[in-house]
């Protein structure tokens, strides 16, 4: 089984706090990740190590069977952030055009757009259920299905690994469930996936391994199977452990 991503002892910390405690766990090919925990347990720093928007302190990180630190190729993993649809509304794009916009890394300065990368606009598009809203300007869509948009442009990229923080956070029940709805089947086609949740029985609904920072210890890494939320919330509280693999 190909692997992903190794967290081998990760830990760090900010000037004021200490957020993650050796953390360790394997990602596989097309496993789906939830992280669970309070504000201020580290999901959302964890990401960001993932990313290198945060310096390594202590611990690595190996992805792609490469060591983080010499790791080159980061288009290879999709970012969708949690503050993806709080842009500047008056941001003068079409929906077609912020997607497209991601390509701009694989393209030589001041070359053109192909029909071919017209196409794969569409093709994005139709996988989050977008496809339809193309030329509308981006500033007029609801908060949902500006989140869509974006994962959407990480899509375009072809990444092999998606990483969402809180991508249902602000957004109504429907749009929640149509984003659920896109990762769950992405995950059913070898998309490996990372995603963080506010919402905990929707996050366990959809992954297959969750990664629980507990109250009063380091993450703790276990397998959905067999797992119950009442279980979920007893590691999280910091009552029992469970070690499924």
């Amino acid at each position: 089984m190909e692997e992903i991503l190794k967290i081998d002892n990760l830990n760090f910390e900010y000037p004021d706090a200490a957020v993650l405690r050796d953390v360790s766990f394997t990602l596989n090919k097309g496993d789906f990740l939830g992280i669970i925990g309070a504000n201020g347990a580290g999901k959302s720093t964890l990401i960001k190590l993932i990313l290198k928007l945060l310096p390594s302190q202590k611990g690595s990180i190996t992805l792609f069977g490469e060591d983080l630190n010499t790791f080159k190729d980061i288009r290879r993993v999709g970012y969708v952030s949690q503050k993806a649809n709080a842009f500047n509304k008056s941001f003068p794009a079409t929906v077609g055009e912020v997607v497209i916009a991601n390509l701009y890394g694989k393209k030589r300065l001041l070359s053109r757009y192909t029909k071919e990368d017209r196409a794969r606009v569409r093709a994005a598009l139709e996988q989050v259920g977008m496809a339809d809203f193309e030329t509308r300007q981006i500033g007029k869509l609801s908060g949902g299905q500006v989140q869509r948009v974006f994962i959407a442009r990480a899509l375009i990229a072809e990444p092999e690994l998606l990483l969402l923080d809180e991508p249902t956070a602000g957004v109504d029940a429907a749009n929640a469930n149509a984003i659920n709805d896109i990762l769950t089947n992405l995950n059913k086609q070898g998309m490996t996936i990372i995603m963080t949740n506010h919402n905990t029985p929707e996050l366990v609904k959809v992954a297959t391994k969750l990664l629980i920072f507990c109250e009063h210890g380091n993450g703790e890494f276990v397998s959905k199977n067999n797992l119950t939320l009442e279980e979920v919330n007893d590691i999280f509280a910091g009552r029992r452990k469970h070690h499924h693999k």
